[in-house]
């Protein structure tokens, strides 16, 4: 089973000469191969390596990812461990089928954690979920993916909430393999269960900024009775941008001694935002209340206010997704090839960000120009004696 809510795969301590490997090279080569040891041509690193690459390029499917493979240049396959064979010598890269069959089978937890990071230290990390809908089918709801996502809009891991479940059974099972001492762990309402701030605070040692509405009736009337006329601490943004000018207030309010019925709860948050359509004239007004572990101290309006932002900053790696990876438009929907095609997207707008693309259409445009080096170099794929 490949659920990390239940019997993870195990995965391998790297040999000695997988730890001399470059560092993504070398955590794929400690992924366990689904694959029946007789017949095996590659290695599933190498395989991982040239979806990963081949997406970094701009394939969206597994037919584009065969058919990258198969015009890649010798030098270009020596990079991705693709062995030679024959009196010739002649790389030969994984087919279309192969790279299906891997993509199917493969444990998309261990692949998910393996592919993403969440460096030690890390200010924030929002949770959040999303369909792959071009996965539905007549007899199956589509795969729900539920995503970490840092301030910087790194993608930290994901995982797929079992079908006939919601995203609550998988929030654990997603944060469980990192380190989020001193983290704060951002939410939309779904999350706000008490039994998630309890295993925040006290196991995680990490803090919290949980959204609350109408599915938690009593905190949220609560948080609506509280005296926020009164409230002195406060904060204000504006911005202009995309079409609109947004304004937004920020109060927060301790309510250490309240009865709130949360674990750990110190401050109540109510957030005002005000956004005005610039060509319509529209304005939209929007409250949202939320509670949080963190003192005034560690916490002010300001932080609080940025803090939430990259909750909703998460649905922008969402939409990258759909309009840049045609996501939603896929589809792919046997095995764990939803979860696991979602992973290289993910490491392909982590890369582009780590090197300096704000703009992931327009870094998959340039690295397209030279597809068969550009993708190698971002992953720093060493360049091999005979492939020079």
């Amino acid at each position: 089973m490949c659920r990390r809510s239940a019997t993870v795969c195990l995965i391998k301590s790297p040999s000695r000469e997988h730890r001399e490997l470059p560092d993504a090279v070398a955590r794929l080569a400690s992924l366990p191969d689904p694959r029946d040891r007789r017949g095996r041509r590659h290695t599933l690193a190498s395989v991982l390596l040239t979806a990963a690459c081949a997406v970094l390029a701009g394939a969206r499917s597994y037919l584009a990812i065969g058919q990258w493979a198969r015009h890649a240049p010798q030098d270009t396959l020596a990079r991705l461990g693709i062995c030679a064979r024959g009196p010739l010598g002649v790389r030969v890269p994984a087919s279309l089928s192969t790279v299906r069959r891997v993509l199917v089978a493969v444990c998309p937890g261990a692949l998910a954690d393996l592919l993403g990071h969440c460096p030690a230290g890390t200010e924030s990390v929002a949770v959040d979920g999303k369909s792959a809908r071009g996965s539905r089918t007549d007899t199956a709801a589509a795969a729900h993916l539920l995503s970490a996502v840092t301030a910087a809009g790194r993608t930290v891991s994901q995982l797929r909430v079992p079908d006939r479940t919601n995203e609550i059974t998988g929030f654990t099972a997603l944060l469980a393999p990192f380190d989020l001492t001193g983290t704060v762990v951002t939410a939309d309402a779904l999350h706000t269960q008490r039994e998630h701030a309890k295993w925040l605070v006290e196991v995680k040692n990490a803090h919290y900024l949980l959204v609350v509405k109408g599915n938690q009736p009593g905190l949220h009337a609560g948080l609506k009775a509280l005296p926020w006329k009164e409230v002195t601490a406060r904060r204000y943004d504006r911005e202009r941008g995309h079409g609109r000018r947004e304004t937004r207030s920020v109060r927060a309010l301790t309510v250490t001694g309240l009865d709130l019925d949360f674990p750990h709860v110190v401050q109540a948050v109510k957030i005002l935002r005000h956004r005005t359509d610039l060509k319509t004239g529209k304005v939209t007004r929007q409250t949202v209340y939320a509670i949080t572990d963190m003192t005034p101290r560690e916490a002010s309006p300001q932080f609080i206010g940025h803090t939430a932002r990259t909750q909703w900053g998460i649905e922008a790696v969402h939409h990258v997704r759909d309009t840049t990876f045609a996501e939603d438009a896929s589809k792919i929907r046997t095995g764990h090839g939803p979860e696991n095609m979602a992973t290289p997207r993910n490491l392909a707008i982590n890369t582009l960000r780590d090197a300096g693309h704000r703009n992931i259409a327009a870094g998959l445009r340039e690295v397209s120009y030279t597809p068969f080096t550009r993708p190698l170099d971002l992953l720093r794929l060493p360049v091999t004696c005979d492939a020079t």
